[in-house]
């Protein structure tokens, strides 16, 4: 594994961190700045969902009550399925129609939370999530969406819980892992149009996307995210393992060459 890891030397990034942890919660192997904090981009997504799910299992608020847009629902915009446009609060088409990629969906989200609790979003991740975890080195100093701040050392908890959860029921857990709105085509950012562009409640899930930021020996049922900023996490059920990692160069044309390298290594070394 630690040959795998250190494909990251040769990363045209200043600065990088990754991590494995398999399914039993055994950390595989690290490299890199583990213990530095980056910005997650999109990545915050996955931490975000999961603080809804808890809030779900709360009973805080429901997954089919009524959120964003007419018609669409909390499942909604944790699927992509709201028709809320990527980074404005416009409709571009009806609930569960199309496969529409919002960061203002997991922004409206984070409102709905607020106002069901009365707890500010960042807040409520905190105690909901990063807490119980022993996430120390992250917060979300922004937008659900895309603002929170990390270190792998703090991801591979997360991934660990994604795997064996603790916080949230594991049928909850595999029901976000899941396919919703089955057969909906939309864009996965970077990669194109995907048909079908299959994602659960807060994941992306690979099933048979290509191209894809994940590698060739990935399962199907791999899921997770990738962020603008160069920042990574994925499980693979089939692999037993989860893998993290972050970066400090945007995402862009040296990711799609090198991430899926680096998952196949990975996968090949476990």
């Amino acid at each position: 594994m630690d040959s795998a890891l250190r494909m990251i030397e040769n990363w045209p990034v200043p600065a990088a961190a990754v991590a494995v942890v398999t399914a039993d919660g055994s950390l595989a192997g690290k490299y890199g700045e583990t213990g530095r904090p980056f910005p997650l981009a999109s990545v915050s997504k996955p931490l975000a969902a999961y603080a809804v799910l808890v809030a779900v299992e709360e009973g805080a608020i429901e997954l089919d009550e009524p959120a964003g847009p007419e018609g669409a629902t909390v499942r909604h915009l944790l699927a992509h399925a709201s028709g809320l446009a990527f980074d404005e609060n416009r409709t571009m088409a009806a609930p569960g129609e199309r496969r529409i990629y919002s960061n203002t969906g997991f922004e409206v989200l984070g409102e709905h939370l607020a106002k069901a609790t009365d707890i500010p979003f960042a807040e409520y991740l905190r105690a909901a999530v990063l807490a119980p975890l022993g996430m120390t080195d992250t917060e979300l100093v922004g937008s659900p969406a895309k603002d929170a701040v990390s270190t792998a050392d703090d991801l591979i908890r997360f991934a660990a819980e994604l795997q064996a959860p603790r916080l949230l029921a594991a049928e909850t857990v595999g029901e976000a892992t899941s396919v919703a709105f089955p057969g909906l085509r939309g864009v996965l950012p970077g990669y194109g149009n995907q048909s079908p562009n299959d994602w659960g409640l807060g994941f992306e899930i690979r099933d048979g996307k290509a191209p894809h930021w994940t590698g060739d020996r990935s399962s199907a049922r791999t899921f997770g995210h990738f962020g603008q900023a160069g920042t990574f996490l994925w499980v693979d059920p089939v692999a037993g393992a989860a893998c993290v990692a972050l970066t400090d160069r945007d995402f862009g044309p040296w990711a799609v060459e090198v991430w899926p390298v680096l998952t196949d290594a990975v996968i090949a070394a476990l």
